[in-house]
C-alpha cells in the first residue's frame, strides 16, 4: 500500500475539561478494595496512567467532532469546495442511525456532494478512515478529506465502578478482567488529507500495511449490557495479559510489512505515534520492534485509552509540541482489539499544523 498523492494537510484535537485520577478511582473502589485486601495505587503502578479526562455528562460524540473536524479544516487552509469526503471513526456514536458522520458534516458546512460515513473498528476506526480516504485520492475520486473521531469514556469508566461496587460477589479476578475498561479516557482528534497539487505542506502519507488476527477476537469485548446491569451504560471484560502479547505478536509481523512496504529500515524512523493502551505495552511493543522509547511522544500518563483517538490525538499534541521536526520519517503503529493493526508511515516536511479545540 503505497501513496504518491496523499498530503496530511492539517491535524486537531480536544482536551475534555474534567480530569480524573486512577487515584479518584480507586477511591471509589474502596470498599472492592478493603473487602479483597488490594492496595491503593495499583492501578496508576501497573499502568502508569496517572489520569484521565471526561465530558461533561450527557455530551454527544457528534457535538464534539464538530468542533474538531471544523478546527481541522480551518487549519488546513483548503476551501471547503474542495472536500469530498467525511468519516467519522470512532467507537462512540451519537445512535446507531443515522451516522454520526452525517451531523458532523452538516455542522462542518461540508459540500453535499461529499461522501459521509461512519466507520467503527475498536481503536482502529480514525486510521481506517486514513486509509480509506487516502485511496480515495490517490484514485482521483475526491481532492480533500477530513476524518474525525470522539471517544467518551465517562459511561464505560462510572458504570465499570458502579457494577464492581454492587457485586458482593466480586473476585480479584473480576477486578483483574475489568482493570483495563479503568484505564479508558475522552478525547477528540482529527485529520485533514488532500492531494498533493492541492497541498501547502507537502507533507506526504506514505502508505503502510495492515494485518489481522482474528482469532484473538475475544481477548476484548465490550457491549451495552441493559439486560444484566439495567443502565444501558457500556461494560467491556479483557484479558489483558492475553491481550498485550497477542498485540505484541501482530505488531511485530505488521512492522516488518510495513518497513517492506515502504522500504524502510528501523534506522528511517524518525519519530513514531502508538495507540496509548499501558506503560507494560508500550515497552514491550517497542522492544519486539526494536525501536528506541525516545522515538514515541506518550500520552497515556495524562489521557489514559482513549481509543481510536489516542493515536492520532498522540500525533496531533505530539507535532503541536515539537516532538515532530521538518524532514522527520514518522511512524503510526496502530494495534486494535479484533486484533487487528495498521502501520503507516508519513515524510513531514515543513512546520507543524496542528489545532486544539
Amino acid at each position: 500500500m503505497r501513496y504518491q498523492n496523499v498530503c496530511v494537510e492539517a491535524l486537531a484535537y480536544s482536551l475534555p475539561p474534567h480530569v480524573v485520577s486512577s487515584t479518584d478511582i480507586e477511591e471509589q473502589l474502596a470498599p472492592v478494595y478493603d473487602r479483597l485486601g488490594m492496595s491503593v495505587g495499583r492501578l496508576e503502578l501497573m499502568t502508569g496512567i496517572k489520569e484521565r479526562r471526561f465530558y461533561a455528562p450527557g455530551s454527544l460524540p457528534g457535538q464534539i467532532s464538530s468542533l474538531t473536524a471544523n478546527d481541522a479544516i480551518e487549519t488546513s487552509g483548503i476551501d471547503r469546495r474542495h472536500f469530498g469526503c467525511l468519516i467519522h471513526g470512532s467507537v462512540c456514536r451519537d445512535q446507531m442511525e443515522p451516522a454520526t458522520a452525517s451531523s458532523v458534516h452538516y455542522e462542518a458546512g461540508l459540500p453535499g456532494g461529499a461522501m459521509v460515513l461512519d466507520i467503527s473498528n475498536a481503536c482502529l476506526g480514525i486510521l481506517n478512515g486514513v486509509i480509506m480516504l487516502a485511496n480515495m485520492i490517490e484514485l482521483g475520486q475526491v481532492r480533500a478529506g477530513v476524518i474525525v473521531g470522539t471517544e467518551t469514556g465517562r459511561d464505560l469508566v462510572e458504570g465499570t465502578i458502579d457494577s464492581l461496587l454492587s457485586d458482593t460477589d466480586v473476585t480479584r479476578k473480576d477486578v483483574k478482567l475489568a482493570f483495563a475498561s479503568l484505564t479508558i479516557g475522552s478525547g477528540s482528534a482529527a485529520m485533514v488529507l488532500c492531494d498533493r497539487k492541492l497541498s501547502r505542506t507537502g507533507n506526504r502519507l506514505l502508505g503502510g500495511s495492515f494485518l489481522a488476527d482474528s482469532e484473538s477476537h475475544h481477548l476484548c469485548q465490550g457491549d451495552s449490557e441493559t439486560e444484566r446491569h439495567g443502565d444501558g451504560r457500556p461494560r467491556m471484560q479483557t484479558d489483558a495479559e492475553a491481550l498485550l502479547h497477542a498485540g505484541i505478536d501482530l505488531a511485530e509481523l505488521t512492522w516488518k510489512e510495513t518497513k517492506r512496504t515502504l522500504n524502510w529500515t528501523n534506522s528511517d524512523v524518525d519519530k513514531s505515534f502508538t495507540h496509548q493502551v499501558g506503560k507494560a505495552h508500550k515497552k514491550l511493543l517497542y522492544e519486539r520492534l526494536n525501536l528506541d522509547t525516545k522515538l514515541d511522544y506518550s500520552t497515556l500518563e495524562f489521557l489514559g485509552n482513549t481509543g481510536a483517538a489516542a493515536l492520532p490525538m498522540s500525533a496531533a499534541l505530539g507535532i503541536e509540541r515539537k516532538h515532530v521536526t521538518a524532514g522527520d520519517r514518522i511512524a503510526l503503529l496502530g494495534i486494535g482489539s479484533g486484533l487487528n493493526a495498521i502501520m503507516l508511515g508519513m515524510h513531514w516536511r515543513t512546520a507543524a499544523k496542528s489545532a486544539r479545540s
